[in-house]
């Protein structure tokens, strides 16, 4: 039995979809006014992570992920500058050239983090419509509310007292908020906790035509209603960082519920932070890594996924340097028992029950358990153990060499990994074949320099060779 650990209820539930055999999924996705930094990709990689999950136990994932490009405040609040126009006015650029840049710049970092892509990514200055609907319908039902500036523009807010669940999510009482703690200091709200849907600025680059008048929406909108429209008014699983439980999903539930009448998510998944060598990641502290920091000083993409999965999702996971070259020691182990698995002949055939098989068991059963990834690889690794040593005494049979496969394959789907560097014969160029036959005869011939010098020109190609007792095996590198 799949089980989530779903933070409006506060206990892990067994996972059920609304629909038989299919999932709608809505995840918080990136703010594109800069590139995103190693805590989203976290969060990005569980969400991923979890619908590989869900789609190896046969279910259809319909996967949301919004791209905001507006109205995101630099506080969180209600007033100040729009992180979009910041970034804008500082690259001298204009805010969809901010935009595409960075949208792109996601799509490239997910890309080589192995991340499957999401079917839908909407991006919030395309559903502004949307937006202005879902207000309208708050406005009918009396959630909301009208402030009128004095120079005739008007301003849209929620009235959160007219919602009795608001809090539920966060444990956030309304009487307990206090104005200037991630709530915005404004005379003109009823509460101090209540927030924008429209904001009126006429000082701000994007605007658009409301039935009130001009303005561009509040941050908590966007999500709602772009969730709303791709996957209906009731979803199965909403996903993001720890920091979006408040303010922003518990007013995504109050907006959605406010509008619908209906409940908004059954399900809602929180990564919790992530350390840089045990402080708090900031740019003022330098330690903020993006994915290119990373790999500029030497580390793969194929690594940071490892050591970004590998602890479990609602456990605080200090990320250091050394974290990541432990996550390609553990790559190489695996890398290595596939070669090696691949090359085994087995002298036996075997019984019907193997260990892979009660490895492979051991494994979903983590995942099973809230998506346990530490639990599932602990299960992996004993058995590479154990598997390694019957190669070694050469008493695995053919059944467990197969069985090894299918586990390693499973793995691999589950975690976004492909296990082995050894190339088959066929897939290995004419040219590369012909170096490694130069270097087998410098080795012959003592000739060790050039057999160097030739292990440096395969290495320049991407290869690497191991040399083994039944001869050269070439690998990737």
């Amino acid at each position: 039995m799949f089980k989530l650990y779903d933070s409006f209820a506060k206990k892990k539930r067994a996972f059920r979809p609304l629909k038989k055999g299919k999932v709608t999924m809505y995840n918080c996705g990136p703010t594109v006014y800069g590139n995103v930094h190693i805590g989203n990709l976290r969060a990005f990689l569980f969400a991923d992570l979890l619908r590989r999950h869900l789609e190896r136990k046969g279910q259809a994932v319909t996967q949301v992920m919004n791209i905001t490009d507006v109205g995101h405040m630099l506080a969180d609040a209600d007033v100040g500058e729009d992180k979009m126009e910041a970034a804008a006015r500082k690259e001298g650029k204009t805010p969809l050239e901010i935009s595409e840049h960075y949208t792109k710049a996601f799509f490239r970092d997910i890309d080589r983090l192995g991340v499957r892509r999401a079917q839908i990514y909407p991006k919030a200055s395309e559903h502004v419509e949307e937006m202005i609907r879902m207000i309208g319908r708050l406005l009918e039902r009396r959630h909301a509310y009208k402030v009128k500036h004095p120079d005739g523009g008007i301003s849209v807010y929620y009235d959160v007292a007219s919602f009795r669940r608001y809090g539920r999510l966060s444990g956030n009482k309304i009487e307990d908020l206090q104005a200037g703690k991630r709530i915005d200091v404004r005379e003109e709200k009823k509460n101090p906790a209540d927030f924008a849907l429209w904001i009126y600025n006429p000082q701000h680059v994007m605007q658009w035509e409301a039935p009130w008048g001009k303005g561009y929406p509040g941050w908590h909108i966007e999500c709602s209603a772009m969730a709303v429209k791709y996957l209906g008014e009731t979803i199965d699983i909403h996903t993001g960082g720890e920091d979006n439980k408040f303010p922003h999903h518990e007013c995504e539930i109050a907006q959605s519920e406010g509008a619908s009448g209906k409940r908004f998510a059954d399900y809602w998944l929180h990564v919790t932070h992530l350390l840089i060598d045990g402080k708090k990641m900031s740019k003022s502290l330098g330690n903020f890594y993006t994915l290119d920091d990373l790999i500029a000083k030497g580390y793969g993409s194929r690594e940071i996924r490892y050591l970004l999965l590998s602890s479990h999702y609602r456990q605080t996971l200090n990320f250091t340097l050394k974290g990541v070259k432990a996550a390609g020691s553990s790559l190489e182990r695996l890398d290595a028992f596939a070669d090696s698995l691949t090359r085994y002949m087995p002298k036996e055939k075997g019984l019907k029950a193997t260990k892979a098989g009660l490895a492979l068991q051991a494994f979903d059963a983590a995942l099973d358990d809230d998506l346990n990834v530490a639990e599932a690889l602990a299960a992996l690794f004993e058995y590479v153990r154990e598997a390694n040593e019957l190669m070694a005494r050469e008493e695995m049979s053919t059944m467990e060499k197969d069985a090894a496969g299918r586990l390693l394959a499973a793995v691999g789907d589950a975690l976004g990994f492909t296990f082995g560097r050894s190339v088959e014969d066929k897939e290995v160029p004419e040219s590369v074949k012909e170096l490694v036959a130069r270097r087998e005869t410098a080795r012959k011939e003592r000739s060790f320099m050039e057999a160097d010098r030739i292990r440096d020109e395969l290495a320049e190609k991407g290869y690497e060779i191991e040399d083994t007792p039944e001869g050269p095996v070439v690998k990737r590198k």
